[in-house]
């Protein structure tokens, strides 16, 4: 990790997330851009999302107190308790609210297409 034009706290937030990795969590630099990581959350278990999935969603939320690893961890937590009253998709939330059985089917049939490894 020898990127001189990083930020010493960049630096040593990814070190620590290598060294210390977060359970079901896979995080490393991009190579292109070591401030991109390319990141594997597994889905809880008995969550719909069980297995793995890729999320894109630090945008106007971001905060610089966050650490890598806590946002991380925040976005795993998600997983497990889905809030259809805090929506970023209205129509899957009304989904969630009025079939969430199917919801949650459907929530693995994508997972299992989109966002499952190789």
């Amino acid at each position: 990790m020898a990127n001189s034009n990083l930020p010493r706290r960049i630096i040593k937030e990814t070190q620590r997330l290598l060294s210390e990795p977060a359970p079901g969590i896979s995080a490393s630099p991009s190579e292109e851009n070591m401030r991109y990581f390319n990141v594997m959350i597994l889905g809880p278990s008995q969550s719909p999302y069980e297995g793995r999935i890729c999320l894109d969603i630090l945008k106007d939320k971001w905060s610089p107190a966050l650490q890598i690893r806590t946002v991380l961890l925040s976005i795993q937590a998600l997983l497990s308790a889905p809030n259809p009253d805090d929506p970023l998709s209205d129509n899957i939330a009304k989904h969630w609210k009025t079939n969430e059985a199917e919801a949650v089917e459907t929530a693995k049939e994508w997972t299992r297409l989109y966002a499952s490894g190789p």
